[in-house]
């Protein structure tokens, strides 16, 4: 099967027959690599996980859903917890405090943004970005910390991937779409990220919309092939992560797959009012 192509707009994709795949690279923001090494400060992020816990459903088929609806009475809370955020002096964190951080500002400013904006069909109908053919959010201002305004760009493309080079990055952070990893029931902790990480990519490429093999064919998420420079910059490289991961069937059918015959991605808004 002829692969699907994408043109990317910020990390919003249109399918537009015969254009190539392009996509943010992961561009350095030299002034966001300050931390403290040896630093013991603490970040509390319970706000952010009782949200969650309050709004994020666990759909019976495998995709985790939010309630927005009923969470555009709670923006109080969701507020509170970005005030606390954007008034943190993270650079005099460590790198495992800051991963989780970067992490929460990501989702946490996401959801605020669906939030700000519903009822939506898709993220990507939120057009507020800067740019005549920007789509979505994510170049729009939207946060600041320590006198810095950033985007949610800023923070996945910026800072998240080029300071960590981590794939697993793409597990983390949440662009409120059902094709999209799941959004984790708990907030990142510079304890729990770990098994956080490791548990989304294993829900994630095991999921039909993360790698499935029909026929001999290997048809995998458009993330993949967005971002293929963090998963290797090759077939064999994505190939080779989801190896990692596949279990049971999919472990079993990827044995005998070298080539990446399909990639497609769901934009329609994780809404939880969408299911019974």
């Amino acid at each position: 099967m002829q692969r699907r192509a994408f043109l990317m707009a910020g990390t919003a994709a249109l399918a537009i027959p015969g254009t190539a795949v392009a996509a943010p690279s992961a561009d350095l923001w030299n002034r966001w690599t300050r931390h403290d090494p040896n630093g013991t400060g603490t970040v509390d992020h319970s706000a952010w996980s009782a949200f969650l816990g309050r709004h994020l459903v666990a759909g019976g088929d495998g995709i985790n859903r939010f309630r927005y609806a009923a969470a555009r009475n709670d923006m109080p809370a969701l507020s509170g917890y970005l005030s606390a955020l954007s008034a943190t002096q993270v650079s005099l964190l460590n790198r495992t405090e800051q991963f989780a951080y970067w992490v929460n500002v990501y989702n946490a400013v996401t959801v605020k943004v669906i939030l700000d904006n519903y009822p939506v069909a898709s993220i990507r109908d939120i057009d507020i970005s800067p740019g005549l053919f920007a789509d979505g959010p994510w170049g729009a201002t939207l946060f600041q910390v320590e006198g810095e305004s950033l985007t949610l760009d800023d923070v996945e493309h910026r800072i998240l991937r080029p300071i960590w080079r981590d794939p697993r990055v793409h597990y983390a952070v949440n662009c409120a779409a059902l094709g999209c990893p799941n959004l984790q029931p708990t907030a990142f902790t510079a304890a729990n990220t770990p098994s956080l990480l490791e548990a989304g990519g294993r829900a994630f490429v095991n999921h039909p919309r993360g790698a499935r093999v029909e026929g001999g064919e290997l048809h995998i998420s458009s993330i993949y092939e967005w971002f293929k420079e963090d998963f290797g910059d090759t077939d064999a490289g994505v190939i080779a992560h989801l190896r990692q991961y596949a279990t049971g069937g999919l472990a079993a059918a990827l044995a005998g797959i070298s080539d990446i015959d399909d990639d497609s991605y769901d934009w329609s808004l994780n809404d939880a009012g969408s299911i019974g």
